[in-house]
Parts: C-alpha cells; structure tokens; sequence
C-alpha cells in the first residue's frame, strides 16, 4: 500500500464496486459502448491486470486506475480523480506504472480522446509523450 496526501492506494475489492463505477461516471469515463461492471469484471484481480482504488481516511473511494499488460505492453485506463489539484491522478498514475515495474512489463500506454486537452496536458505534464499511432478496431 502508498499513502499520499491522505490518500491510500490498494486493490479492488468486491465491496469497492458500487464506489468505482459511481467515480468512473463522476468523471465522465463510461460511454454507451463501455459496461463498467464488465471492465471491473474482467480485469479485477486477474493475473495480467487488475484496478487500484485511492481511498481516502474516511474510507471512501477517491481515484482509481484500471491497469493490465499482455507481456510487453501495459496500459492504463479509468485513471480517475474526484477532485483536482490535490495528487490524487498523479498518485494513480504513478501506481498504475509502478503495478507495470513490478511486473517487468517494460513500456506503458494509454489512450485518451484527442479533443480532451486538459488530460493530454496532464499527462504531458507526468512525462508522458504523444504517439502517432492509428488504432483500428473491430466490434466483435
């Protein structure tokens, strides 16, 4: 466990859910073809991934990041914070790259709208550099 301007980072657990899909909506990260309850499901606690939650004193849930890899790659997503300017985004992220050390993975991404200046500029301001990539998908 981190603790960092009273917040303490740790991983989901069960009793978490309603909390982290409530923050993920506050901060606006699900969109219609996002199912939270499926993300939480699938990456919660599984071997390649897995979702840390930044609590506060109180117990509540504060920040979280979603966080996985596939051997090379890790990624995060729901990188989310109810207030800003106190480091708690900072603080998930640094957690979310740091679940990836621990591992080995050996290069973290992310993904981020590119009309959402205010979070490329956030994590611009972490370090993070703009990649010219064209990802393609697939519905299955």
């Amino acid at each position: 466990m981190d603790t960092t301007e009273s917040l303490t980072i740790r991983p989901f657990r069960a009793d978490d859910h309603a909390a982290v899909i409530a923050l993920w909506r506050a901060c606006g990260l699900v969109v219609p073809h996002n199912d939270p309850d499926a993300d939480l499901d699938r990456a919660a606690g599984r071997p390649n991934s897995d979702v840390l939650v930044g609590v506060t004193p109180d117990g509540r849930v504060a920040a979280s990041v979603m966080v996985g890899h596939d051997g090379h790659r890790g990624w995060l997503y729901y990188v989310a914070a109810e207030a800003r300017g106190r480091g708690h985004g900072r603080a998930m992220v640094a957690a979310g790259e740091e679940w990836l050390r621990v591992r080995k993975i050996p290069k973290a991404q992310l993904m981020i709208r590119e009309t959402n200046t205010p979070v490329r500029d956030f994590y611009a301001g972490l370090g993070w550099n703009a990649v010219p990539r064209i990802v393609m998908e697939r519905w299955l």
